[in-house]
Order: C-alpha cells, then sequence, then structure tokens
C-alpha cells in the first residue's frame, strides 16, 4: 500500500512497518494550493495501507437536514449509536436509505443515505442508509443496524439506531403524487387539451380559495406561527436546503417510513415492470379528498402542500381523520411531533394537551415507524415507554396498554435463553411491533421453515428414483463449490456465506442443477452478469413465469447479496417458491445491511435451522488480503507492488475533492489504463463539502460540462437512478424531452418524468456505499473526509474498500478514525424477531412424533 501526500498519483507502497513514502521517481501531479506539510511524526497504526480517517459527519443515514432529494450541512452521524424511538435527522449516509424529511416530502430513506444509503438506510438503513435517490436509505457505515442485544438484540437492551436502512444507503422515495386517477382519460386528450383542461381545473379551484378568504394572501408572505413555519420547511426541503431548526425537537427525528413508489413511467418500450408497480402502489386521493384536507389544514394553519400527501397516507376519509386526531399529521412523511402538536392546538385550543389518548396512540406509531427505518421490526416495550415519557406522554405504560387494546400494535413475548425445567418460568422479553411487519416475519419464518423441510434425508431414501437423484447430485458434486452442491442436493434450504470470490460457488451449483435438468434462476440484488435483480423478480418483469398460484416455475432460486433481504422483500419471495423447489441465500455477512426493516440473512444464520456451508475462495491479491482483513477487525498493511492500494492524504475537505477529480480524471487513468466510466467514487454521505453532491458537482463538471438543463443533467452524465428506496441503480443520462428524462440503465431504457427526476435520480459519479453494496469496479476512489469520525464502522469500510477489484485509492483526512473503526465499531444490531421465531418452528418440529 503506499501514502501519496504530493501527487494525486498512485505511489509505491512503503516497506512493511515503515510510513509510506512517496515515490522517489515516476509522473507526479502537481500538489495544489495549499498541498499538505510533510508527513505527521507518528505513522498511522498497523498497516499505513489504510489510512486512518474520521467518520463523516454526513452519516451513512439520511439526515432531516439533507434528504436524498436536497442539499444541507453535514450533521451527527446515526452511527454513533441512539435510540431507535428517539429519531434522528436523516444523514446524508449511504444509498439505500435516504429520504425526505420535511413536511410534504414523500420519501423515507436509506440512504442511506440510501440512499438508501450507508446504515441502510441512511435510517441507515445506513442508507448510506442509503441508501438518495439510493439508498436512503445508507443505513450506516452499514447504514446502521440499530437494534437491540438479545435475540437479534439482547435482552433489556436498548436498541440504538443507525442511519442505514439503511446506509442510510436508502434513497429518497419517490414524491407522493395523485397520478392513478385520470391516468386513463390523460392518455385520451392531447397535450394540448389536458393542458387546457388542468388550467380549467386550477382556475375554479383559486376562485373556491379567494371567496372563502376575507383578503388575499400573496405567496406566504403574510402567513406567521404555525403555518409560517410549516411552510417554510416544506419549502426548506423541496429546495434541498436545510429546514428551520427551532421546527424540529432537539433531537431530530428520521423520515417516515414512505409509502410503496408509485408506479415508474413506461420506457420507450413499456415494460411489465410499471404496470405491475402501479398495481403495488396505493391509489392516488381523489380531487374531492384533497380539498376536504386542504380546508382543515387550513383551519389548523399548517400549509396547503400538506393536503395531497396527507390523503394519500391517510385514505379517503383522511379530512375526517385529521378532524377528529390531529395529531394523525405524523402520518404524512416528515412531520415531527412538534409540529403535530402545533397543529393540533391550533385545531383544539386548550383541549390539546400532552395526555391526550389520541396524542398517545399517534406518537406509539410514529415511533415504530422510525424505528423501522433503522432496521427494528419491533422494539422492547420498556424502550417504548422511555421514548413516550421524552415526548411528555404522562403514563406511557397505560398508553401502551390502550394502544394494544384498541390493536394498533402487536405485543409479543420472546423466549429468552434455553427452555427451563418444568415448573420454572420461562424469562420472556416483551417486544411491540407494527402489524405489517409482524405479519411479514411470521409469513417469512414459515415459508423458511417450509422449504428447510423439504429433501430432508433424500440423499438416503430408500426410494429408487430418490436413490437415484442423489446418485446424480453426488457425481455433479466435485470441484468448485461441492460442498454447496451436496448441501443443496439434500435440503430445502441452504445459506452460503463467502467474499466476493465465493460467487463462484452458486455458478457451479446453477451450472449443476442445470446439467441435471433442474429449472434454475439466479437472482441479485444489484444488476449482475447471468442474473435477474431482486426487485425485476417479484415485480414479474424478469426471471421465470409464475403459475395460477402466484408460484415461479422453477426448481432452484439462488439469491446473491441476500445480507440486502429486508423482511417484507424476503417474505414475498419466500412465499412465490413453491414446495418441492431449493432455495440459495448467498452472501457475504460483513457486507453492509438492508436499507429496510429485518435483518433477514443474519437472523437465518443465527437460527441455525439448515446447513450453512461456508466458502473456502479467498479474495485474490492485495486488495483481498486488506479486504478480508478488515473483515475481521484488523487493519493490516499490505504489499501492494502494482499500487493495488494508495493512500493519498489530505489536510480538508476541499483538497479531498480537488485529489478525488485528479485520481478520477488523470492519474488512475494514466497509471492503470482505466477509464473514467470503470472508477467509482465512494464516500460516506451526500451532503457536506466532500459529499456525493459536491463531488458529482466537480467531477461532472470536469468529465462532463453542461448547463445541466433538465433539473441540472445532460447527455452523457452519469447518474444512479432509484426507482424506490434501498435499490440504486447504474446508468447514463441519454436525452431530455417533455416526456421525461431518459436513462440508460445496468436494467435497461427508463423514462423518469421530470416530476420525479429530483427523488429518484442523482449524479452517479460518486455514491455511498449503500448504494454501491452488490456491484464492483475495476477501481475505487475511497474518500473519508475529516468529518467523518462519528460514522465511520467496520462494515462501511469493508462495504466500500470490498467494490474495487484492481485498484483502490483512499482519500484519507483525519488521524487514527480508520483503524479504530474497524477495530472497534461494529455494525448496530436491530431488534428482529425472525430468529426466535425459526428457532421455535425448528423446536416444535422436532418434538413431532415421526
Amino acid at each position: 500500500m503506499s501514502t501519496d501526500r504530493h501527487a494525486a498519483e498512485p505511489a509505491s507502497p512503503g516497506p512493511q512497518g515503515e510510513a509510506p513514502q512517496a515515490p522517489a521517481t515516476g509522473p507526479a501531479e502537481a500538489a495544489p494550493a495549499g498541498a499538505p506539510g510533510p508527513a505527521p511524526e507518528k505513522p498511522p497504526a498497523a498497516g499505513t495501507a489504510t489510512p486512518d480517517t474520521a467518520a463523516p459527519a454526513e452519516a451513512e443515514a439520511p439526515k432531516a437536514a439533507d434528504a436524498e432529494s436536497g442539499t444541507g450541512a453535514p450533521s451527527a452521524s446515526d452511527e454513533t449509536g441512539t435510540d431507535p424511538t428517539e429519531p434522528e435527522t436523516p444523514s446524508d449516509g449511504d444509498d439505500t436509505a435516504e429520504a425526505e424529511t420535511g413536511p410534504g416530502s414523500g420519501a423515507e430513506t436509506p440512504t442511506a443515505s440510501a440512499e438508501a444509503g450507508d446504515g441502510a438506510t441512511e435510517p441507515e438503513a445506513p442508507t448510506d442508509g442509503d441508501e438518495g435517490p439510493g439508498a436512503a436509505a445508507s443505513g450506516g457505515a452499514g447504514d446502521g443496524d440499530g437494534g437491540v442485544a438479545g435475540g437479534a438484540g439482547g435482552p433489556g437492551a436498548e436498541p440504538t439506531v443507525s442511519g442505514r436502512g439503511g446506509e442510510g444507503e436508502s434513497p429518497a422515495g419517490p414524491q407522493p403524487t395523485a397520478e392513478a386517477e385520470g391516468d386513463a382519460a390523460a392518455q385520451q386528450l392531447s397535450e394540448a387539451q389536458a393542458e387546457l383542461a388542468a388550467q380549467r381545473v386550477e382556475r375554479e379551484r383559486i376562485a373556491r380559495r379567494k371567496a372563502e378568504r376575507p383578503s388575499p394572501v400573496q405567496a406566504g408572505a403574510k402567513l406567521s406561527g404555525t403555518a409560517a413555519d410549516l411552510l417554510a420547511a416544506v419549502r426548506a426541503v423541496e429546495s434541498g436546503e436545510k429546514p428551520s431548526p427551532r421546527y424540529f425537537d432537539e433531537a431530530p427525528a428520521a423520515p417516515r417510513r414512505p409509502a410503496p413508489a408509485p408506479a415508474q413511467a413506461a420506457p420507450p418500450r413499456p415494460r411489465p415492470a410499471a404496470a405491475a408497480a402501479a398495481d403495488r402502489s396505493p391509489a392516488a386521493p381523489s380531487a374531492a379528498a384533497v380539498e376536504a384536507v386542504r380546508a382543515v389544514l387550513g383551519r389548523g394553519g399548517a400549509p396547503e402542500q400538506l393536503a395531497a400527501p396527507a390523503a394519500a397516507a391517510l385514505g379517503e376519509g383522511a379530512a375526517d381523520a385529521l378532524t377528529e386526531n390531529p395529531w394523525r399529521l405524523l402520518a404524512v412523511a416528515g412531520i415531527r411531533p412538534t409540529q403535530a402538536d402545533s397543529f393540533a392546538r391550533a385545531l383544539l385550543g386548550q383541549a390539546a394537551g400532552p395526555g391526550d389518548e389520541r396524542r398517545a396512540a399517534a406518537l406509539v406509531g410514529w415511533l415504530l415507524e422510525q424505528a423501522a427505518l433503522k432496521g427494528h421490526t419491533a422494539l422492547e416495550a420498556p424502550t417504548l415507554e422511555s421514548a413516550l415519557d421524552r415526548y411528555g406522554v404522562p403514563q406511557p405504560a397505560e398508553a401502551l396498554e390502550q394502544a394494544v387494546a384498541e390493536g394498533l400494535v402487536l405485543v409479543f413475548h420472546e423466549p429468552l435463553g434455553a427452555p427451563v425445567a418444568e415448573g420454572e418460568e420461562q424469562p420472556v422479553r416483551v417486544l411491540m411491533g407494527l402489524e405489517a411487519y409482524a405479519l411479514a416475519e411470521e409469513s417469512l419464518a414459515d415459508g423458511l421453515a417450509r422449504l428447510a423441510g423439504t429433501f430432508t434425508g433424500a440423499a438416503g431414501s430408500a426410494d429408487a428414483a430418490d436413490a437415484a437423484d442423489a446418485a446424480d447430485w453426488e457425481a455433479a458434486a466435485t470441484g468448485t463449490g461441492a460442498e454447496l452442491i451436496r448441501a443443496v442436493a439434500a435440503h430445502g434450504l441452504v445459506v452460503h456465506t463467502g467474499g466476493e470470490a465465493a460467487r463462484a460457488e452458486p455458478l457451479a451449483l446453477l451450472e449443476a442443477a442445470g446439467k441435471l435438468g433442474l429449472r434454475t434462476c439466479l437472482a441479485a440484488h444489484a444488476p449482475a452478469p447471468g442474473a435477474v435483480t431482486v426487485a425485476g423478480l417479484l415485480a414479474g418483469t424478469e426471471g421465470p413465469e409464475r403459475d395460477a398460484d402466484g408460484q415461479f416455475a422453477l426448481d432452484l432460486l439462488v439469491v446473491l447479496d441476500a445480507p440486502q433481504l429486508d423482511v417484507e422483500s424476503a417474505a414475498e419471495l419466500v412465499e412465490s417458491v413453491p414446495d418441492g423447489a431449493r432455495l440459495v441465500l448467498s452472501g457475504d455477512p460483513a457486507v453492509l445491511g438492508s436499507a429496510g426493516p429485518g435483518r433477514v440473512f443474519a437472523d437465518v444464520l443465527a437460527a441455525r435451522v439448515c446447513p450453512q456451508p461456508v466458502s473456502r475462495i479467498p479474495d485474490p491479491g492485495p486488495l483481498g488480503e486488506l479486504v478480508s482483513g478488515i473483515g475481521i477487525g484488523e487493519l493490516n498493511q499490505v504489499e501492494a507492488p502494482g499500487k493495488e492500494v494508495v493512500i493519498v492524504p489530505v489536510r480538508d475537505a476541499g483538497e479531498a475533492v480537488h485529489r478525488t477529480v485528479q485520481l478520477v480524471a488523470e492519474s488512475v487513468p494514466r497509471a492503470f489504463g482505466i477509464g473514467a466510466d470503470g472508477i467509482q467514487v465512494i464516500t460516506p454521505g451526500h451532503g457536506g463539502p466532500a459529499g456525493t453532491r459536491a463531488l458529482n458537482a466537480a467531477l461532472k463538471e470536469r468529465l462532463n460540462p453542461g448547463p445541466g438543463r433538465f433539473d441540472g443533467f445532460d447527455p452523457g452524465d452519469r447518474i444512479v437512478h432509484v426507482p424506490s428506496p434501498g435499490r440504486a441503480v447504474p446508468g447514463r443520462v441519454v436525452s431530455a424531452d417533455a416526456e421525461g428524462l431518459h436513462l440508460d440503465t445496468a436494467g435497461g431504457p427508463v423514462v423518469v418524468p421530470k416530476e420525479r427526476v429530483a427523488a429518484q435520480v442523482r449524479h452517479g459519479w460518486a455514491v455511498t456505499a449503500h448504494q454501491a453494496v452488490g456491484m464492483r469496479w475495476p477501481a475505487v476512489v475511497a474518500v473519508l473526509p475529516g468529518d467523518a469520525a462519528q460514522t465511520l464502522s467496520r462494515d462501511w469500510v469493508y462495504t466500500a474498500f470490498g467494490r474495487a477489484e484492481r485498484h483502490l485509492s483512499v482519500v484519507h483526512g483525519v488521524d487514527q478514525a480508520l483503524p479504530r473503526a474497524v477495530a472497534e465499531v461494529l455494525p448496530k444490531p436491530r431488534t428482529t424477531r425472525l430468529a426466535g421465531l425459526l428457532r421455535t418452528q425448528a423446536a416444535a418440529a422436532g418434538e413431532q412424533p415421526e
């Protein structure tokens, strides 16, 4: 590994144990003004190869101040660990978990920053929860999984929040729109007719509103109090600026979990995906429902921009629901308790107090949704009680009991430890969760148990046909993947673990199964050669057909990147695998977790209800050695004779951006013959002076300058398309017209309508780790700015560094934060029920008579 202090050109590695030196010969870039001075007296610990860096202040989890579609100043990361019930501002973190957080925003996180984002979801989720468009979600450095210890967390422990939701790399979801109604009619009207009709409707609406007002209000200029604050927050989020601090609680919350993404506009060649997405999207509210909500909001001093999102979140009876319980406004993405309290006081007057039962009920649901953004599917009762107390609910325990009695939340008693002797009471922890996630986990547990019970003992069956099948499988179990093939021969459910090189084993399994006449399918989180995407498989646009019962017509399904499965998509996937088929979940347990709620892959591993073959194939070369060490908490110096790993120290964010552009545009292409399209920049967050926004702006200026006539994009721009939270698909801008922004993505051509561009498309020269998970590039430039100290974690570093195939440059801005993160900062745990459900089912199956 080399450290280059004076040039962006990759440097030769220094001797083992010594501080790396800049190369004595070879091309070197001129140092920018303010270039760093002499090397520090104390060389980096154990492996100058990998510089110490401070974790980016832009957490992998999305921050409210910097939503996936907005901008904002860096804020503290969720990755530091906080109570999941104390919603944090979504970080700029990764991918897949990013979310919009202002009133009127229609998205969650990731990124992830989901982006996404990391720290999933960025509620980390990442989302770099991202995963931004991405994974707002970033979960956190894994787009953090906040969770409790015990089971999927530990008894009595209060779950910590991670911004992932992913790497906090969950991207902000699409804005709520009212498209469903009128789509059919609009298709039959010419563009001019549609425009005239829309203008007539708008004129009528304006006339009605003017008639209701004693005097005109111009563009919000005369608003004051709650209305002015709400409107300012809405506009701040829409413009990408940080919302007014007076409008939020002391501990800003991650955005609410968004509704399913609306149908994506059909690309030039219509794809079934658009129709499938439309089927899953909630029906848009009627114009009458939106107008009724607007009237209620007006009485409560809230801006009319919230009318459509509120009507979409609460349904056709939204106006009555808000009138009866103003705190139901919390169902709108980005609304905080302080905002809902102000709205309730305006409607109810003195009757609106902190002890109102309606307020407590709404807060319970809101707190659980905030926890879901951070990866939890449930929370311990004491954690919820503590959170309610912080929000001023006088009797939290009674409020929880009332919420359970009214069916707003479900309560679960999860056994702890080994079974006790007869007559002794089994210790349990009391969990509370929302019905949607509870049903998803239970459905998933049932489906996995069904598959796990298939083919058991088949290899030793006395039946002649079964014996012949076993012999055929055994004959195929040679060479690469032999252990995996044997496990799959005798079991319906298998979990396979390993690094990037281990992907060869599932491929060998698929080849062997194909030769045996089985119908096979390979699915992955991100587009990959020979694989369909999990999203496309579930949408019905990729992969095998479904039968009349909705199950896949296949015999073997192999899922790569299985750690990226959230509980809802995993449940849908497993339900679609027919009886008699086999399912293999394959992935690297050290990478960032999913942008959405749950920790499916880790829970199945922890439950130990099926074979778990571990790959013995090591990742090759210096990069493989470096990443493997990070996976076990060691940041080792590695010999890199071919400049496979290079350190580029920087003093500040400005220099980090300058060096990154040098590396992408000049140094790496010249030294390795890798074009700029083969180089991916990865940074912990979206906002801040060295986040994805700043880096993408600088890289665009250098690599594809242009006026950005279509919402900041030009033909040739490298982008990531985020059609739904937690997904980030790389691509390039082709053109733009009245239909929308035309993209050429890894999933095929796509047209994004103009109104969705800001929420679904980002420039893609620089991404968060949650947006990058599942993909690899010939070269990676990992940017670790000096404000990143609180967001780095082992899984974030492992994921970011592991995306490089041939070369890794680390733009390093601080001292010991990087080795400290690798050695000490573990992924945030998530509170889930899946592992316990699987163990219970396995125990029950073992007690049944043969």
